[in-house]
């Protein structure tokens, strides 16, 4: 069995977890797509992504297209890429959150096209935050289908899907590296298995598909209407970014991680947001329904994470104050 030569399309950590994957398996990667290099830290300075680092690590040819569209606002980016492409004679381009829009002509120019690694079970959570989603939702389980790329977004067949518990503790970032590992050992599966004709084609079903809208940044604060368990499942969907937020004595407060607690009469009568209890357990928060919110994790603007018994010792925070 001849392996397919690839061509790797991502940006993200995500993205270079199924390619050093693919690179360990043994595939020839001709060429790594990615997204232009992007200021960060203090000092604002350029930094390539994560998989164009493992990409120049390894000596593999890279392309930064700022788009692929040939009739878009960069076609001289686009015919760059279109010859890099075509110059790389793949049998397979590999996608994984590259975060470029693939127009037909990309879809068509290898021979057994692009196959996307995506994080969730299809048709469940298409689109782009399918992990924080699931775990905001109150998902029990998701997981990772491989799928046949087509012109739709996250609509082609479905080649590969397998599932993984979401446990009372995952949050979006241990969500997402263990979805990344599980990625990567299932693209190389499907790959070697494409190259003898063994993957089936399954159109995904129109019943079950929900789209996993991209995380606005309002949606952080924290809505202290909402019931404590909606609460706690958004501050893990929110870790590690954008962080869930909230107001207290008119300083914002990141929260990390709370914990919800079943109705109690005493908390029922208590305002939504209102302060309960302060201790070594956490700072306890009224929410609706009687039911409260265990906030253990916190940080104050421009400070370190702290448990939340150690950030009360040093922030006045005492029962009858009120988030907002």
């Amino acid at each position: 069995m001849t392996q397919p030569r690839v061509i790797f399309a991502g940006t993200p950590e995500f993205a270079r977890v199924a390619l050093e994957q693919l690179h360990a398996a043994g595939f020839t990667i001709a060429l790594v797509l990615t997204q232009p290099d992007r200021p960060a830290g203090r000092g604002l300075k350029l930094q390539p992504s994560p998989v164009k680092q493992f990409a120049m690590e390894h000596n593999i040819a890279v392309a930064q297209p700022r788009s692929l569209r040939l009739d878009g606002k960069y076609p001289d980016d686009a015919r760059a890429a279109k010859e890099a492409i075509e110059a790389a004679h793949a049998d397979a381009m590999v996608v994984a959150a590259y975060g470029l829009i693939l127009p037909q002509w990309v879809l068509d120019a290898p021979r057994m096209g692009c196959l996307n690694i995506h994080a969730s079970l299809l048709p469940r959570w298409r689109g782009a935050a399918p992990i924080h989603r699931a775990i905001e939702a109150g998902d029990a389980e998701t997981g990772v289908t491989i799928m046949q790329m087509d012109a739709g977004l996250d609509t082609g067949d479905m080649l590969m899907a397998r599932s993984i518990p979401i446990t009372q503790d995952d949050t979006t970032g241990t969500l997402h590296d263990k979805l990344a590992v599980l990625g990567g050992r299932m693209i190389v599966e499907a790959l070697e298995a494409a190259a003898c004709g063994g993957l089936t084609h399954t159109p995904q079903p129109a019943q079950g598909a929900i789209y996993a809208n991209k995380i606005d940044k309002a949606e952080a604060a924290i809505d202290w209407s909402q019931t404590a368990d909606a609460i706690a499942r958004r501050v893990r969907a929110f870790n590690p970014a954008p962080g869930a937020t909230a107001q207290l004595n008119g300083e914002a407060i990141k929260v990390w991680s709370a914990d919800a607690l079943p109705a109690k009469g005493a908390v029922s009568a208590a305002q939504p947001g209102t302060v309960i209890d302060v201790g070594d357990h956490g700072i306890g928060v009224a929410c609706v329904g009687g039911s409260s919110l265990v906030i253990t994790q916190v940080q104050r603007a421009g400070g370190k994470r702290l448990p939340a018994r150690d950030f009360v010792r040093g922030f006045s925070v005492e029962p009858g104050m009120h988030f907002v």
